[in-house]
């Protein structure tokens, strides 16, 4: 290991680390702009440079050169701050005085850069290049005679998202950076580009002229729009949700977020439930008060017996409020209720059984990944990036059982046969030989595997497969279920499923169909066919106007997730909690509180009657919420065999999410989103076409 002296201080380093590294770690601040931790090492943009000796006289990049034995390393003299004021002079020769109109002031490395390090002068008197503007989507707009070549968005494009669509064409001043045949970028992580740019050449293009930064009100929570549970900085103004941005979290989302976690707010306040609203007489939805609405509710409760009674926690709920639901319903004595509006079946009596165990960060130890049913890309856009990660490291191989999906790292496919699972379990199946090789196997069951008929059945043969050919064992789990939904596992760690003798999610459809279920409670449930709920009175609880509200007998209007404090739990079992960034249009109230409300009118009043006491409730039915942040760990459990004739049959799996950018009451109410379903509908077309 080397040991070197940087700016007199002295540090012992690991082979192969760069100067810039070096110094970070002594807390020394070395200008860059092409350099980021995270991508490939380009040395193109030179703001890096710092003076070494013994070495050349000149100056040398910090970032392109390895620490070596006995190096003496100068970030402060006068040679180097010669350098670098003539590399920003260089920079700024054919950069446009764009500041005042530029959506990157006040937050540009350039700006900052040429205040800190720059001369504060220019001899350039000539007149600046100008480069016409690339169309990359409805997310990235550009301004390309901003660019500065750092290439950032090149290597993020190729090597993180997997797409390698952009790159640089022509030389010296003719170099340009785009997309080679125009057209919009394939990635859902594309909005990452802005936040990897330097300058102001790539910026938001729904965010366009829309703030400062300065006039925003920052607040740290997390996103709830798929399972991942990203680590997100909400924006707003006055009541408005202006933008998302990432946080960093190595354990999750290092520093990205998908294009429907970034884009998705601005169907936050459309659409929206903002009174409650009561179904008359002439089968139209009329405004009511909250007292008459709840009334309404109530009297029906108490009208139905408790077998007549069914409820379903929608993808988007809050632990809150499903707590505050199931106390309500065993208040009553109803049993029928579910979270799993796809139907999926498994084992829910012990966490391990439905949690992704391995961990997503847990992902880069894996040496083999088989997809049963699953394409993270679309079900789970950051777990895909650090399956990717770990693929670029070498080692890693990826198989899949299940459809033809649009990877964006090599699979190797073994066909789109579930019965393929019971020839690993018998051990006649090429894989079961890898899997027995393998040192850190991973199997990952996707919705579209458990969320069918034989789903048990195949949870099953999945769980031998993982306890026979060492998936699970001391020191790893390599057992996972891949969630979409942000409130399922919350959800299932608070017990709402069917009680004894109680009612799933596909019997409360056949009940609703032969006029044994009377009544159905939608807490936020809307991604199901709601013809099947037949004649039944129907309550939803939820923000949007989606198909639950246009089915409802009654609304009752609900906060968003950026509009209350609320816990969820991703899909590794890790407890989160969002924060209240502007509050709830019209006369929404948030979910616990609209269902608190209720229980008094009903006279069966809930037993809390603030956040703190509901969530000392939650930690006494699943202790491991008072756990935030962290990954408690969860005993592995035997799984029998699924009891009467059901077996794996050949239907195929289906891709269970064909709509990356439209899964959820906010993402479908999104300008942005559809526009970005659209450019996706026609590249795929294009794809077919050649």
């Amino acid at each position: 290991m080397p040991k070197l002296t940087i700016d007199g201080q002295e540090i012992e380093v690991e082979n192969g680390t760069v100067l810039i590294q070096a110094a970070e770690r002594l807390g020394i601040e070395i200008p860059r702009f092409c350099y980021h931790e995270r991508l490939a090492i380009a040395g193109n943009c030179r703001m890096c440079l710092v003076e070494v000796a013994p070495g050349p006289p000149k100056p040398q990049a910090s970032c392109a050169l390895p620490c070596a034995d006995g190096m003496v390393v100068k970030t402060n003299s006068p040679m180097v701050k010669k350098a670098r004021e003539g590399v920003m002079e260089f920079l700024l020769i054919n950069h446009p005085l764009d500041c005042p109109i530029c959506d990157q002031g006040g937050e540009c490395d350039l700006q900052d850069q040429a205040m800190a390090y720059g001369s504060g002068i220019s001899r350039y008197s000539e007149h600046k290049r100008g480069v016409e503007n690339k169309y990359m989507g409805p997310i990235v707009k550009t301004e390309m005679t901003r660019c500065i070549h750092c290439t950032r968005y090149v290597r993020f494009a190729t090597e993180i998202a997997g797409v390698p669509e952009l790159g640089a064409f022509g030389r010296g001043e003719h170099m340009e950076i785009g997309t080679y045949v125009e057209k919009s970028l394939t990635s859902e992580l594309s909005g990452n580009l802005v936040d990897l740019c330097p300058v102001g050449a790539l910026t938001s293009r729904p965010y366009a002229f829309a703030a400062r930064p300065w006039e925003l009100t920052k607040t740290e929570t997390i996103d709830v729009l798929d399972a991942v549970g990203s680590n997100i900085r909400v924006d707003s103004r006055g009541e408005a949700v202006l933008r998302i941005l990432p946080r960093v979290n190595e354990d999750i989302n290092e520093e990205w977020i998908s294009d429907k976690t970034r884009h998705a707010c601005d169907g936050l306040r459309v659409q929206r439930l903002d009174r409650p609203y009561i179904r008359g007489n002439d089968g139209k939805l009329h405004e009511a008060s909250w007292e008459d609405a709840l009334s309404v509710v109530a009297k029906k409760m108490l009208e139905f017996t408790p077998a007549e009674i069914a409820a379903l926690s929608g993808n988007l709920a809050c632990a809150e409020s499903v707590m505050a639901l199931r106390d309500v319903l065993d208040s009553l004595g109803v049993a029928n209720r579910d979270c799993r509006q796809d139907g999926a079946m498994f084992e829910t009596a012990s966490r391990s059984n439905y949690l992704f165990n391995t961990t997503i960060a847990g992902i880069e130890q894996a040496d083999m990944i088989v997809l049963v049913g699953a394409n993270p890309r679309t079900e789970a856009a950051l777990l895909n990036a650090r399956i990717r990660k770990t693929y670029l490291k070498g080692g890693l191989k990826i198989y899949s059982i299940g459809s033809d999906s649009d990877f964006n790292y090599p699979v190797y496919s073994f066909g789109n046969d579930p019965r393929i699972l019971s020839d690993i379990a018998l051990g006649t199946h090429p894989l079961a030989q890898m899997l027995e090789q393998a040192k850190n196997p991973v199997i990952v069951l996707g919705t579209a595997a458990v969320a069918r008929h034989d789903g048990a059945a195949i949870f099953a043969a999945a769980r031998q497969i993982a306890k026979k050919y060492g998936v699970i064992r001391d020191g790893w789990n390599g057992f996972n279920i891949l969630h979409h939904a942000a409130g399922r596992v919350g959800a299932l760690d608070l017990g709402f499923v069917p009680k004894e003798g109680g009612r799933n999610i596909a019997e409360i459809f056949s009940g609703c169909t032969d006029y044994k279920i009377k009544m159905v409670y939608l807490l936020g449930a809307d991604e199901f066919d709601m013809g099947l709920l037949g004649n039944a009175f129907v309550v939803y609880q939820g923000s949007h106007g989606d198909d639950g509200a246009h089915r409802a007998d009654v609304i009752l209007p609900a906060a968003t997730y950026t509009e209350k404090d609320a816990t969820y739990v991703n899909m590794e079992g890790r407890v989160q909690r969002t924060k209240r960034a502007v509050f709830p249009v019209g006369n929404a109230k948030e979910d616990w509180k609209i269902l608190r409300a209720l229980s008094d009118v009903l006279g069966k009043p809930l037993p809390y009657n603030n956040l703190e006491q509901l969530r000392a409730r939650m930690e006494k039915i699943a202790p491991h919420f008072a756990n935030i942040g962290e990954i408690v760990p969860s005993p592995i459990q035997e799984v029998e065999a699924p009891s009467g004739r059901v077996v794996i049959n050949s239907t195929p799996f289906d891709e269970f999410i064909t709509n990356f950018y439209m899964t959820d009451p906010i993402s479908r109410s999104s300008k942005t989103m559809a526009e970005c379903t659209r450019e996706a509908a026609g590249s795929q077309q294009t794809k077919k076409v050649a």
